[in-house]
């Protein structure tokens, strides 16, 4: 089988060659090195390599290029090998025109030229671009089929979570032809669904996550009974502990109840994480981040729900849902939190058919034309509304405050503002919503006024107030009032340690008030609620869980 290629496409002669020239020193070994000088060549040397067989890595392209500039063209090379990694090639002052551009077609990384030396900032990204090719290849991707009803929750449910898997998927509305005749195949019924339908044709009529985990194949048995390290969440925070864990030695299992990423893995762009000056979305960030905590050896558990945690000698030990267990010497918490509920009339009859919590990026394309409300007002709500306004009419952002300011980060503040249909409504709260089958109307009041106004949509995101869900872990480890989880120096009482602590030295700063059970992320009493300090407080857990395993 024939080297897989490395594409070059620049209009200026010079810049072609060296980039070739570059790429061929450090990867001609392993990659076949082509240049193109316009999109349109390149387009047709895409083709032959289509009709060859051959497998392209990565594709660098010039932004600045007449008749077809770089987006253009990787718009239309993407339609030929769509897994092909992405660069974009600009000058510097080119820089916020790419950035902007970039979004188009999900370009993976930007360069700027000159690249000298090549060896700090070309072969990095390029490094990372032919790593995420292997990791996703070129092979045809085996999907899954759902067939459902859009506005049945249990069928929302299940999109969500093969979407939040990164599991490819084909969705059948329940009143296609094609639903109908493989319901028949499957020897299902319109009253079974959501129907899933795996590759190798096994049917999974209204199933479970573990159920639908177990048959995409998701890992969901543990590989031992005995862990250095259990990590129980898998966002920023835990994805942060199992990488860390993992790779300085530790036996180490990330748990994960739903899908890998959290809140984070919902957000559609998340533009203030440090090393990412275009931006990166969540699923980007947090697909990678699973990507490498595998790499070094870390075990992923998916649509395991941990409903125990109790200490039995040295061990702790973690009781799943169905009864089983595991035990480890440290345990590290990252469960971070939920969305709290909307408090109007008829919201949870209409969850999931037209009311959904979090950024809901399956709904995206039934929002095209049509007028899409969201609540909340702090940075996860101003994301989705840039998200959504790409693709809906209006985009109406609720915000119960009288300003976002105190709430929302300035960057965001000044993109929504930029954004001719995004409508932000202060001092708003939802009153009701309404609808038969679906969501219809919703109801807002003016908390400045009273005054309520009805207005027809079918689509409502809620994004309000975090709830930590800590109700789970029992009276051994200290919560504050809301939830959350008391550590290190917020433990001490007028200098006194915890009552029940066993060891004859103050709690270590993200220790729990059981010893060798750690704490990161949102769900840690007082802890900043930002992806890059979930991240960090999971490496620094880790660094605790070392000094823990020392006193042993």
């Amino acid at each position: 089988m024939s080297m897989p290629i490395l594409m070059t496409v620049d209009d200026d002669p010079s810049v072609s060659r060296a980039v070739a020239r570059d790429l061929r020193r450090r990867y001609g070994t392993d990659y076949r090195v082509v240049r193109a000088d316009s999109g349109a060549d390149a387009l047709d040397a895409l083709r032959e390599i289509k009709l060859r067989g051959d497998a392209v890595a990565a594709i660098l392209a010039d932004y600045r290029m007449p008749n077809m500039n770089g987006i253009a063209f990787l718009e239309q090379a993407m339609d030929l090998f769509p897994h092909a990694r992405r660069a974009l090639l600009t000058a510097y002052a080119d820089t916020d025109a790419a950035i902007q551009a970039i979004n188009v077609v999900d370009v993976d990384h930007y360069l700027l030229k000159p690249w000298d030396p090549p060896e700090e900032k070309l072969y990095p990204v390029v490094d990372a671009l032919v790593e995420t090719w292997h990791a996703v290849g070129d092979r045809p991707i085996e999907e899954t089929k759902l067939i459902g009803h859009r506005w049945s929750r249990p069928s929302y449910e299940v999109r969500q979570f093969l979407a939040r898997n990164s599991v490819p998927y084909r969705w059948y509305s329940v009143d296609e032809p094609e639903a109908s005749r493989l319901l028949d195949a499957a020897g299902a019924t319109q009253e079974e669904i959501p129907v899933v339908i795996t590759p190798d044709g096994k049917a999974l009529r209204a199933p479970t996550g573990p159920e639908i985990a177990a048959a995409v194949g998701l890992s969901t048995e543990p590989t031992a009974e005995f862990y250095d390290l259990v990590v129980i969440g898998g966002g920023p925070a835990g994805l942060g502990a199992a990488l860390y864990g993992a790779s300085e030695g530790l036996r180490t299992v990330l748990v994960e109840k739903k899908a890998t990423g959290g809140q984070a893995g919902q957000s559609s762009r998340i533009e203030n994480y440090l090393g990412f000056p275009d931006g990166v979305s969540g699923a980007q960030l947090t697909g990678r981040a699973r990507r490498q905590a595998l790499k070094f050896g870390a075990e992923v558990l998916t649509a395991r729900d941990v409903v125990g945690l109790t200490v039995r000698g040295s061990a702790r030990v973690i009781t799943f849902g169905d009864g089983s267990e595991i035990a480890t010497h440290a345990v590290v918490l990252a469960t971070g939190v939920s969305y709290r509920s909307l408090q109007a009339e008829g919201i949870e009859r209409l969850t999931g058919r037209g009311v959904y919590y979090g950024s809901a990026s399956t709904e995206a394309q039934s929002c095209s034309g049509e007028d899409v409300y969201i609540v909340g007002g702090a940075n996860s709500a101003g994301q989705a509304a840039v998200f959504f306004s790409r693709y809906a009419r209006t985009v109406n952002l609720l915000v119960r405050g009288p300003a976002l300011e105190r709430s929302m980060s300035y960057y965001l503040i000044e993109q929504l503002r930029a954004i001719d249909n995004v409508r932000v409504r202060v001092c708003t709260t939802v009153e009701a919503v309404e609808g038969e089958e679906h969501l219809e109307r919703v109801t807002l009041r003016d908390a400045s006024t009273g005054a309520t106004e009805t207005l027809p949509t079918n689509h409502l995101f809620v994004f309000i107030g975090a709830a930590p869900r800590t109700e789970w872990l029992g009276d051994s480890i200290f919560r504050d009032s809301h939830g959350f989880v008391c550590t290190g120096p917020d433990l001490l009482r007028e200098g006194h340690r915890p009552q029940g602590w066993p060891l004859d030295r103050d709690p270590l700063y993200l220790e729990s008030s059981v010893p060798g059970v750690f704490v990161a992320g949102d769900v840690r009493s007082q802890s900043v609620k930002r992806v890059a300090s979930a991240v960090g407080e999971g490496a620094m857990a880790v660094a605790l869980v070392h000094r823990y395993l020392e006193e042993r």
